[in-house]
């Protein structure tokens, strides 16, 4: 039986329109040429631009199409019982079932959501998802044990795992139960009267809408995220400024995806400019930023909006990564595969990706970016060996020649 992940990016696209939507209408709804569409059906080429359009249109994830996100029966089998263990914590927590377990002190409630967020920021989502779920019982049992004059605290902290549950869920492409979690989240994050975590629920859930192809809720949302904290001008908390910051820089991502170049960069500029007061990248609740950060996230946009060459000059002056998380810095590090490939670097961009996915192979599964790569680079003058030992490492096979 043909899986998902064997079939090219031409093919996955033409069974993703069905029967029932021509080139024609799909050329009409991504903005792009019906020669434009039809090149991309036959594997003649196209942009990443060109994927992020008609991912879009067909309303689904750039994964999806370039078989990275394949229907989830393509799971490993560990990530399927983390998935499920996880479904159900998120799932019984919210309807107050489970929750008979022994509420840990708070101190070591925070410390394990702590050891979470870390696990999820290095890339291990199947090791975040494996220690969220109990935290999520602990967290919920606690919340209700605790007397009414410690409940915001509580409450922050539940709405904290629930967002990281969403998170590790929108990785593996489980959308209903990563709606459910943020959902939950900002649930708890009103009760607990927190505005800056009720920030970064909404800045999760425009994620969420962005990996679910709906640009415009990501976009709003994206931007009330933001607009709710931004700080005074004079004002120096670094957790404000952190938070602040993610969120103006992540709105100028989505703006990027919405082809939208002069608002991502007015954006970015803010980001910068946020990042430049900070003078350090921080972690505030599992969110990091900082002068790395925002410059990795240009790259990305630079790169995602077809101007390669400046994103190879913005990672050369990136300066000290350190303050990066190693997911982050392994998203950069694709970009910059990505960008070499867009510039005919093909065997530099195969060497830089097989770097990354040498070093994380479990959190490269999980990516769309891979097979954009390989397939750019495949057509370059890439070596056969170097595809060949990276459909090994991802476990997909790989356009060779």
């Amino acid at each position: 039986m043909t899986q998902w992940g064997d079939y090219t990016t031409g093919e996955r696209i033409k069974l993703l329109r069905g029967p029932d939507v021509t080139q024609e209408q799909l050329a009409e709804a991504s903005g792009l040429s019906v020669a434009t569409i039809r090149k991309a059906e036959r594997d003649l080429g196209g942009s990443l631009q060109t994927l992020l359009r008609i991912s879009a249109a067909l309303n689904t994830d750039v994964s999806v199409i370039l078989g990275q996100q394949a229907p989830r029966r393509a799971m490993h089998g560990a990530d399927r019982a983390m998935m499920r263990e996880l479904s159900r914590a998120v799932h019984d927590t919210a309807a107050g079932v489970g929750l008979d377990v022994q509420p840990p002190a708070p101190a070591e409630l925070a410390a394990g959501l702590t050891a979470a967020w870390e696990t999820y920021r290095t890339g291990d989502f199947v090791g975040a998802g494996v220690r969220i779920a109990p935290a999520l019982r602990e967290a919920a049992a606690t919340l209700r044990a605790v007397p009414a004059d410690r409940q915001g605290t509580a409450a922050g902290l539940l709405a904290d795992a629930y967002r990281l549950a969403a998170y590790v869920a929108n990785q593996f492409g489980a959308r209903d139960l990563a709606y459910a979690g943020i959902g939950h989240a900002q649930h708890q994050a009103d009760q607990a009267g927190d505005t800056v975590r009720s920030a970064m629920v909404a800045s999760g859930r425009s994620w969420i809408y962005l990996r679910d192809a709906r640009l415009d809720q990501a976009a709003q949302t994206a931007r009330m995220s933001y607009e709710a904290i931004e700080p005074r001008y004079g004002d120096r908390d670094l957790g404000l400024l952190a938070t602040y910051g993610w969120h103006v820089t992540f709105a100028a991502v989505v703006a990027a995806r919405q082809g939208d170049v002069a608002r991502a960069d007015d954006l970015l500029s803010q980001g910068h400019a946020v990042a430049a007061r900070m003078g350090r990248d921080v972690t505030v609740n599992g969110t990091a930023f900082g002068p790395a950060t925002v410059t990795a996230q240009a790259i990305g946009i630079t790169v995602s909006t077809g101007r390669p060459g400046k994103a190879l000059g913005l990672f050369g002056s990136i300066g000290d990564p350190s303050g990066l998380t190693p997911s982050a810095r392994n998203r950069m590090l694709l970009d910059v595969a990505l960008a070499q490939a867009e510039t005919r670097q093909s065997d530099t961009a195969l060497d830089t990706l097989l770097d990354v996915c040498s070093a994380a192979p479990g959190w490269a599964r999980n990516q769309a970016l891979p097979g954009v790569i390989a397939q750019k680079a495949s057509a370059g003058s890439a070596t056969t060996a170097k595809l060949r030992k990276l459909s090994a490492i991802l476990g997909t096979s790989m356009v060779i020649g």
